[in-house]
């Protein structure tokens, strides 16, 4: 019988075979396609019949405005966290008691614009908790469960919410059901936002929690509209595209870093970027008929979302968000007009298309979960003038020791990596100058799971 260190070693020759025959020099961009078997089932449990029920059932709540009643039991915001919460605590009988649920309520003072007066909301939180006592990594996946009309005052009015964001919670919800089960190293918290359209309170809450008690928070998805596949300007309907946004600059640099930005021409190379290119390419291996469009800015234009508060407090973060936004269907009164249904109801989603943008997410955190730590002190020499490029850095200080690493390269030009080199060693010498090509190094186990790249930054 393989033990699991020898099964491992076999993986490991199988990796670093295949991925020497994906480099041969063939003057086109290296593509290594390596599925893991769990995320893949995974995947596939993921259902677009249970998405729809779970968008339909936050639309039954009438309003999930964030100032609406906490005290009717069918209507309103907090109905519906308490029926969030319950479905988070059925998921969590899976986990072994790994998962735990929480109503994380936080204060919020009148500021004579979209708070009246003062308010406790509450996000609703499943944490399943990484099973490596030394692994302290957290990943955060989030949809915001507070919806609105026309009038982002009107508490009382209909606000079904199905697409802004039913959506996203219930796509937070399927990845908790499926993932509870699972054991993975890093934890996981799966969280329903509140107060996302009175100024993104819920997520500015949670970041500087995260903050304030020093999480190792390595990527944060926000996923809000990710269920419609039609605009209100076309015929033309697209569920094979979804959009990622993520910040260039971060939003919190010091002087150092921003010398070091401007030295080195990393502008596209921030972490949150490098996190959507990392769910680019995972989504893409694990997920057919989908592709993801790297949009190179925070959010839409002069526009933001929940993902904003986490990178304003130094953290990796992404909104995952529909290709085509459908403004029939968004912040509006339900009505009809001039035979026109407007307002935001559930048969308006194309959950297929959901279900690949619930998938996207779901291998994207898998896989990193899985990973090992990202290498540490990445670097490039620049001691002596070469056309060649000089890489080297330290294993992880923490977790499980990586079969190898994988070296990124890519033109200065390209959004996205364009090769990948396989080394045992922490450094290597590639034939390219790093006049003309960026370069980035990534660990990864014997089962294929990559951690996020990190940009070298010079030495000698």
């Amino acid at each position: 019988m393989l033990t699991k260190s020898t099964l491992k070693s076999l993986l490991a020759v199988v990796l670093m075979v295949g991925l020497y025959f994906a480099n041969l020099p063939t003057g086109k961009a290296q593509t290594i396609v390596r599925q893991d078997a769990e995320i893949k089932k995974m995947v596939e449990e993921i259902s677009a019949a249970n998405l729809e029920a779970l968008v339909r059932k936050l639309a039954s709540f009438d309003t999930r405005h964030s100032l609406s009643t906490l005290k009717d039991k069918k209507k309103g915001v907090g109905a519906a966290r308490e029926w969030v919460k319950a479905e988070f605590e059925k998921y969590a009988q899976a986990s072994g008691g790994r998962m735990t649920v929480e109503l994380d309520k936080y204060n919020v003072k009148a500021n004579g614009q979209r708070i009246p007066q003062d308010v406790e909301l509450a996000n609703v939180m499943a944490t399943l908790k990484g099973t490596d006592p030394n692994d302290d990594r957290v990943l955060i996946i989030s949809g915001h469960l507070d919806s609105r009309n026309t009038d982002i005052m009107d508490a009382k009015g209909k606000a079904p919410g199905a697409n802004d964001d039913g959506s996203g919670v219930a796509a937070v919800m399927e990845l908790a059901r499926i993932m509870a089960s699972r054991q993975f190293p890093a934890t996981i918290i799966f969280v329903a936002v509140t107060g996302e359209e009175q100024g993104l309170l819920g997520a500015r809450h949670l970041a500087e929690k995260a903050k304030a008690q020093n999480w190792n928070l390595i990527a944060m998805l926000n996923n809000d509209m990710i269920g419609n596949s039609s605009s209100d300007e076309t015929e033309l309907r697209n569920n094979m595209q979804v959009r990622i946004f993520s910040e260039g600059i971060p939003a919190v640099e010091t002087e150092e870093q921003a010398r070091m930005r401007r030295a080195t021409n990393r502008e596209n190379d921030s972490e949150s970027r490098q996190l959507a290119r990392y769910m680019k390419e995972i989504g893409e291996r694990y997920v057919d008929q989908l592709e993801v469009k790297l949009v190179y800015r925070n959010d839409r234009f002069l526009r933001g979302g929940d993902h904003t508060p986490f990178s304003q407090n130094g953290f990796p973060a992404i909104r995952v968000c529909e290709m085509n936004e459908n403004y029939r269907h968004q912040h509006q009164d339900v009505r009809v007009e001039n035979g026109i249904q407007y307002g935001d109801l559930p048969e308006f989603i194309d959950y297929e298309y959901m279900r690949k943008n619930t998938a996207l997410n779901l291998a994207s955190l898998a896989n990193l979960a899985w990973a090992p730590y990202a290498p540490a002190n990445v670097g490039v020499n620049i001691k002596n003038l070469t056309n060649k490029t000089d890489l080297q850095w330290e294993a992880p200080a923490k977790g499980e020791r990586p079969a190898g690493y994988y070296v990124l390269m890519r033109e200065t030009s390209s959004p996205v990596w364009e090769k990948k080199f396989f080394v045992k060693d922490t450094n290597v010498t590639l034939p390219y100058s790093k006049d003309n090509y960026f370069f980035a190094v990534q660990a990864v186990d014997a089962e294929g799971h990559e951690s996020l790249p990190v940009f070298p930054v010079p030495v000698r």
